[in-house]
């Protein structure tokens, strides 16, 4: 699996910063298939906006981040749509359909759910988008909306992209339902 990093005017300050290791640049071509998840923090509170697009040959994610603490967070894809309070344990774990480790640094990784850092800015937004490879918004072998549905969850710190299970990133700080269209 191959994850790639779209570039825009909207991550054009983050990008100096932005660790982007193995990821590319080049974005497929849209095709049919569209899912949501509003990100909110343990107190309700709005957090940003998430869109997945169905892509050839993936599904491409678009974080918009905003009311956060500036600094690098950890974003991941969770394997179950759900986003109870106060820690997001609901979520489950990382969205893994293929038994990965965790981390596009470690040998054994990564798990489908594994997404490159949010960079977040000091007026408290960040922009991160990307491309995960062999993903689907529904149906096939890797579906972001199988039987469980599945989250997108933000952490507390940086995702060190090689410690399992998780990246070491810390608490989770918001939380958002993926749902369709």
């Amino acid at each position: 699996m191959r994850i790639i990093l779209l570039s825009g005017a909207a991550i054009a300050l983050a990008a100096c910063a932005q660790d982007r290791g193995d990821y590319g640049y080049d974005a497929p071509p849209v095709q049919a298939g569209y899912a949501s998840a509003s990100l909110t923090d343990a107190s309700g509170v709005d957090r940003g906006q998430v869109s997945f697009t169905s892509v050839d040959g993936g599904v491409r994610v678009s974080i918009d981040a905003r009311g956060m603490t500036p600094g690098v967070h950890g974003a991941h894809i969770h394997q179950t749509g759900s986003c109870i309070g106060p820690d997001f344990s609901s979520a489950g774990g990382h969205w893994n359909p293929y038994a990965k480790q965790h981390g596009r640094d470690n040998p054994a990784g990564p798990h489908m759910g594994d997404m490159p850092n949010l960079i977040v800015g000091e007026g408290g937004t960040g922009v991160l988008e990307l491309v995960i490879e062999g993903a689907s918004i529904s149906g096939g072998p890797a579906p972001l909306l199988d039987e469980d549905g599945s989250a997108v969850v933000i952490h507390a710190g940086a995702d060190d992209y090689r410690s399992d299970p998780a990246g070491a990133a810390g608490s989770r700080i918001a939380c958002g339902e993926v749902v369709p269209g």
